[in-house]
């Protein structure tokens, strides 16, 4: 838990360096991604987070989450990540960006300004264990009305920005 993020501000530009524990301590505004999948039949690959990470352990998430490196592009970053977290790569295309704070269990706090990316693959996952314990495929549909019924089941950034990836990749199935 070492790993550096990268401190922005409400601009995106770049303030500082913090350990990654201490900015979800402290609850300090960093720069983040989150990557969409689809598979051609236009349903969402989501993962869900391996138990024993952090926080929202277990829960189920959009397919992968991270934070850039100092000095790497958040595009970047989620190309890698993909990779490293589910065993596939995809062309990435950026969608929007958004910031939230959300506290969290064990007294975190999520504050990131999101880099929000998706892209179509069929690859079969391949998880990393340590960063995910499952994965499946839902139609969007199926994600919205889960996530009404137990929204305890997925993760806030999740929640927040699904209805927005959502509309803004329907048009383009």
């Amino acid at each position: 838990m070492t790993d550096q993020v990268v401190l922005v501000n409400e601009d995106d530009m770049e303030i500082g360096l913090m350990p990654k524990l201490e900015a979800h301590q402290k609850g300090v505004l960093h720069r983040a991604f989150s990557v969409f999948i689809l598979n051609s039949k236009g349903e969402m690959l989501l993962q869900q987070r391996a138990f024993g990470k952090y926080h929202s352990e277990g829960l189920w998430s959009n397919t992968c989450c991270s934070h850039p490196l100092p000095a790497e592009s958040a595009h970047h970053g989620a190309v890698r990540r993909l990779s490293e977290e589910m065993g596939i790569t995809a062309d990435l295309q950026f969608l929007f960006t958004f910031q939230y704070r959300v506290s969290l269990e064990n007294g975190l706090t999520e504050n990131e300004l999101d880099h929000v990316f998706w892209g179509i693959s069929d690859a079969v996952p391949n998880i990393n264990v340590s960063e995910a314990n499952d994965f499946k495929y839902m139609k969007l549909a199926d994600i919205k009305a889960d996530m009404q019924q137990n929204p305890e089941a997925y993760t806030e950034w999740f929640k927040i920005c699904f209805a927005e990836v959502a509309e803004k990749i329907k048009p383009k199935q």
